[in-house]
Parts: C-alpha cells; structure tokens; sequence
C-alpha cells in the first residue's frame, strides 16, 4: 500500500502488563524441529553478494489498529549487518507450554538462551514480548505444523510482537486471525522462519520502527488483507514517511539490512513493500503470486522498491495486476540504488512490464526473464 492456499502448490514485556485474554487449550506430542547443525544460523559474517552504502505496547491482544506505540521507542537503530539465508535449527528445549497463559507467562520472563517448545495445539490470543536474547544467545520459540496461534479475528492486534525485544528465533508455526501476523518494533538479529501466517486483517509480517539485520526467510504466507485488501502486504519493510512523525519521531524509518529470502507469499497488496527510509535489504528466492492483487491503481505488483540500494534477486512470480515489480520515489532522495538481477518474471495478463521503474538510479540485469510482456518500462537492462 501507498500509505504505512490454491497457493499451496506454489506453495512471542518485563515489568509491563500482560493482560491479553488467552484461553487455555490443549497441547499434545512434540513435533517440534530437531537439534540443530553446526553453523546453521544465518548471523555469521555475510558471504552473499555486496549491498552498496547507504544514501544520502502495548500488552498482547492491545495493539491499536493503526499500528502506533509500542515499547520499542524512536531508539536509533543497531544498524545490524545483513544476514545470510541460512535454515535455523532449534536446540533442545528449556521449556515446554501447552497454552496460551503458559506461553505468555515464558515470553514475559524469557532470558537469553532460552529455548521455548510449543506442544501441537491451539493457542488462542496475541502474544508479545520486551525480552531481548543476545547475539549469541538468542531466544527460541519452536513449534510444528500442528502448533497454531490464534488471535481470534483479524480486526485487531498483533499475533506476535517482539516490541523492542532483539535476538529471537520464531520458528515452525502457525499464525492466523489477527490484524497483522507478526510484528517487529526495534527488534534486531531476529529470524522468522518457516512459519505459516494467513488471515489477517492487513499485513502478515512487519518490519519497523528501526528493526535492522532481521531474516525472514521460509514462510508461507497466504489470505492477507481480510479487513482492508488494499493493506494486506506479504512482508512490510519500514513505515510510510506519512508515519514517521508517529513512529520515529520524524526520523527516516531505517529499518535497514533485513533478508526476505525464500518465501512464498500470496497477497492482495505487494508481496514484499518496501518503504522509503530503509536501506541495504536483500529479497532473494521469494515465489510471488499475485493473483489475489486488490490492484485498484496501487497494488498492482509483487514489490515496490522505495528505498534504496536492495539486491533484489532470483525471485519467481506468476500472475499480476500490471507488472511484476515496481520502483517509487515516493520520497525525495529515495528509490533509488536498487538492483534487480535473475528474477523470473510470469506476467500472467498484466499488462505493465516485468520491471517498471518510476524512480532514478535502478540497475536491471539482462539476466532477469520476462513472459507475456516487455522486461523494462524505460532504458535498457545491463
């Protein structure tokens, strides 16, 4: 959005209160993710293609629905280095919880290192956290395919919010019926893996208020927007420049150096929105299908590229309003930088191009493939 399955085949606050309603239900087996590998995190010194230098709560279930407050604050951010799309692993568990008031009791006390198994069952309500894990001691929340966590109606709140909480590994579940899927506020070194979230009211994952160096990566996200189809992003990079007087007390939303790497994302706004003031992400091996785009003038594209210097690479997609992805200086200096390479393109009856740019300064490759129309709107590929 412009302001802050048929898909199967294509595919967690201190002292603060936590007052969330949850219900208790039933858990069950483990199915939960195996020890992990030597070296399978994704945080260790980046070996993947060069970015270029950067241009010129609420308590669980309270979260307001135009996304403001929050516990993370206008910080200025760690500036994290950009991961690497490496499959994480979960380490035996600290702990085990069958229920949602067992789960937000550990979220509220979690420590550094903690490893937090969620038996297979239902978890009804919304869930946050304040408690940072460490770089090398990160905080673990493992569950299964049979593990869901839901927040009861997508008018309102936030599945999962790490708010102000760094160093977390989210991991195997399922999130659905809430109004936003899961949301980081100056979270940074976090890594959303292999979660299933779907029905939302907006986006199902958000990134901002300085969230840096995060990895979303192996999700399968799918019936977004079920409250306002214009705002149901796959994954939402930063915040609007109209938000940042709410958010960030008027800075640029730097929320930078974030990996979107290997998901499949059906949505009816952009896959992957990436807003004005963030810098240096990557978006590499995503599957785009867009043939649940709102369209009506703005949602008309897998991605929009607003801010600067992405590497945006070897991403699939099939079917699109207009064209497959999109470049906007939608604020002065920004949009620019950004370089698309071996992605392939399906337009699908979209009538644009496979990469348009409406902004200065893009790179697109020879190399990135086009069916049902041209590659470029303007210029030539390199």
């Amino acid at each position: 959005m412009k302001i802050d399955l048929k898909f199967a085949g294509l595919l967690v606050a201190g002292a603060v209160a936590t007052s969330a309603v949850v219900l208790v239900t039933t858990g069950g087996d483990d199915d939960g993710p195996s020890e992990p590998a030597a070296g399978s995190d994704p945080f260790a010194a980046p070996s993947g293609p060069a970015v270029p230098a950067p241009a010129p709560g609420r308590g669980a279930g309270a979260a307001p629905s135009n996304g403001a407050g929050g516990g993370a604050g206008a910080q200025q951010p760690q500036n994290l280095p950009l991961p690497e799309p490496r499959r994480v692993a979960c380490p035996r568990p600290t702990a085990t919880v069958r229920n949602a008031t067992e789960l937000q009791g550990r979220l509220t006390v979690a420590e550094p290192g903690e490893v937090i198994r969620l038996a297979p069952g239902t978890y009804r309500g919304q869930f946050t956290t304040q408690k940072s894990g460490a770089p090398d001691k990160p905080i673990f929340v493992c569950g299964g395919p049979r593990t869901v966590l839901d927040g009861g109606s997508p008018a309102k709140g936030y599945g999962f919010h790490l708010d102000g909480a760094s160093h977390w590994r989210l991991i195997g579940f399922t999130l659905q019926r809430s109004q936003k899927g899961v949301m980081l506020d100056g979270s940074n070194g976090s890594v959303l893996q292999g979660l299933t979230v779907r029905e939302t009211g907006d986006e199902a994952i958000h990134l901002r208020r300085f969230s840096t160096g995060n990895a979303v990566q192996f999700n399968v996200i799918s019936a977004t927007g079920r409250g306002n189809p214009r705002f149901g992003e796959g994954v939402y990079l930063g915040s609007s420049h109209n938000n940042w007087g709410d958010l960030t007390q008027g800075q640029p939303d730097r929320s930078d150096n974030n990996l979107v790497a290997g998901n499949r994302i059906q949505a009816t706004a952009e896959a992957v929105d990436i807003k004005e003031g963030t810098t240096g992400g990557r978006l590499a091996d995503n599957v785009f299908d867009g043939s649940r785009l709102s369209g009506d003038k703005v949602n008309d594209s897998w991605v929009d590229a607003k801010g600067n210097n992405y590497v945006i690479e070897g991403n699939r997609g099939t079917r699109t309003v207009k064209d497959g992805f999109q470049t906007h200086e939608e604020y002065q200096g920004w949009g620019t930088g950004n370089v698309f390479r071996r992605n392939v393109i399906a337009l699908g009856g979209g009538k644009g191009a496979g990469i348009a740019l409406f902004s200065d300064g893009n790179t697109v490759a020879c190399d990135n493939r086009v069916t049902g129309g041209q590659l470029i709107n303007k210029g030539k590929c390199s």
